[in-house]
């Protein structure tokens, strides 16, 4: 493992702490300490983001070359500090119904199922208060977030993410519901009746996350849940549709998989094969805040003329879902499609399923082995043990356009033939290298590239888009970048701003323990 020597530690008392759990997986914690770090921030209080241990395949690279979660670094740009691999010093990349990678501070350390996963988790447990700590020794404040529901009693002894790390931080904890669900009395005091006494004193607030209609009519069920927990509701959040940031460790929840709409002619139609092991979705995004854009995520194959190009995803389990691509017909779906003149596009694992084979010889996801590709590309990939991670900059051959991007993969791709490449790779890390990366057909019709984030980056994108449909031009300068970093940014301020506006932050702030520069 690489020695983690990215923060400077210095000489302070260690930061105080705050732990945001919850009643359930998606009630909106993620979204909770983000807006915290926001808020905090913006009262001159240097604060930084922690989750023990993330469960997503939807990860990040950091400027150093660790991997972390996407919602750590959500937080952390919501922070305004660089995210580090110590924020999100456990992460489950799962790759079946039971098994997972494991990274642990930044770098992958093996596979495990989940029986042999929880079966001793002390190292694990030991690393991440490693981690904590040198968070705290460079902040003033460290907001951590719990996973799943913190009332996993049958987990308790195991779960080093929940209550076991507010303790050991000495951190007062925040209880996040989501009345949106409904059984929101049920999820409160149900949490709060199942955890041991220790655990439940360390409940200093509750917070109701996505409330709407008029909240009189909740004062009297906010009346109920602080007389029968002695606990003190500090906010009923309500549910928001102007706020706009990057989700974090699962698909949006408005996302719609295989919506009845067919592609519109006046419109960029882009669709995205909905892999089972889906990863670094977050790739398409910027594609879909394009006004003049229609993006669609298919998980059932359908007749696909009028898209102008179809995406195969990253995926954390590729022989697995190639294996699924044949067995849904989507093979025969994409072959007929570009039989019909259509463009096909593959980022990460979907590049690697476009080649003629991807060799398993050491089983990384699953039994050793291979399995057939879709021999749209004269490539073999292989998968070794060593994982690449970077942050890579180049050159997209075809426009001449700078991209940048970031590469999280177990196989290495070799050309069989006389494969075009599609980028010159000029940094690496930081580091200057001369190298090339992806390919394509003859034609151009379909590529394949390693690069995540590809279209994160205005003007590569609006390049991108304008060759793929001329007659639907977006235009495109420089100043676009700028303007969307500040997009960005008010977006975390409108979602601190949403937060301050429900929650009782002299309480929270006498919770915190902190003072800030507005108090």
């Amino acid at each position: 493992m690489v020695a983690v020597t990215e923060i400077n530690i210095g000489p302070r008392v260690p930061s105080r702490c705050l732990s945001v759990l919850g009643t359930g997986s998606d009630v909106g914690k993620s979204v909770v300490v983000a807006a915290l770090c926001r808020i905090f921030a913006n009262r001159g209080i240097r604060v930084a983001p922690f989750k023990a241990q993330n469960m997503s395949n939807n990860s990040y690279v950091t400027l150093q070359g660790g991997e972390v979660g996407r919602a750590q670094v959500v937080q952390a740009e919501a922070a305004r500090v660089p995210v580090h691999v110590d924020m999100n010093p456990v992460l489950l990349k799962p790759s079946s119904d039971t098994g997972s990678q494991v990274v642990v501070q930044g770098y992958p350390v093996g596979n495990s199922e989940a029986s042999a996963y929880f079966a001793d988790t002390e190292i694990l447990f030991r690393k991440a208060k490693e981690s904590l700590a040198r968070l705290r020794a460079e902040y003033e404040l460290v907001v951590m977030e719990g996973a799943g529901s913190c009332a996993e009693v049958n987990l308790r002894n195991r779960d080093f993410v929940n209550f076991r790390m507010a303790h050991a931080a000495g951190a007062p904890v925040i209880l996040v519901a989501d009345i949106d669900r409904g059984g929101v009395f049920a999820q409160i005091i149900g949490s709060l009746e199942v955890i041991p006494p220790e655990d439940r004193r360390c409940v200093r607030g509750i917070v109701i996350n996505r409330f709407r209609g008029d909240p009189d009519l909740f004062s009297d069920g906010i009346e109920y849940i602080e007389a029968r927990t002695g606990i003190p509701v500090l906010g009923l959040v309500h549910f928001y549709r102007h706020i706009e940031i990057d989700s974090e460790d699962g698909m949006p929840l408005d996302v719609v998989i295989d919506p009845p709409a067919v592609p519109n002619p006046d419109s960029i139609n882009i669709a995205v094969v909905r892999l089972p092991h889906i990863s670094n979705f977050t790739d398409f995004a910027p594609l879909a805040r394009i006004p003049r854009v229609a993006l669609h995520y298919l998980s059932k194959p359908r007749p696909l003329a009028g898209y102008d190009i179809v995406f195969l995803p990253g995926a954390k389990n590729v022989r697995a879902d190639l294996e699924w691509v044949r067995t849904t017909g989507w093979d025969k779906a994409l072959l007929q499609y570009l039989d019909l003149g259509g463009k096909l596009g593959g980022i990460c694992g979907g590049y690697q399923m476009l080649g003629r084979v991807i060799l398993d010889p050491h089983g990384i996801e699953g039994a050793p082995g291979q399995t057939e590709g879709l021999g749209l590309l004269d490539l073999k990939t292989t998968l070794k043990k060593e994982k690449v991670l970077s942050r890579s900059t180049g050159v997209w051959l075809d426009n001449r356009k700078t991209v940048e991007g970031y590469e999280i993969h177990m196989g290495v791709t070799e050309r069989m033939g006389d494969v075009p490449h599609i980028i010159r790779v000029k940094k690496r890390n930081g580091v200057a290298v001369d190298d090339c990366d992806g390919a394509r057909s003859k034609d151009g019709r379909v590529w394949g590239t390693y690069f995540h984030g590809l279209f994160d980056h205005p003007v590569s994108r609006h390049a991108f888009l304008g060759a793929l449909k001329p007659e639907c031009p977006v235009e495109a300068d420089e100043s676009l970048e700028r303007h969307e970093r500040d997009y960005k940014e008010r977006q975390y301020d409108l979602l601190a701003e949403h937060f301050e506006k429900y929650l009782d932050m002299t309480k929270l702030i006498d919770i915190v323990g902190i003072r800030t520069g507005r108090d």
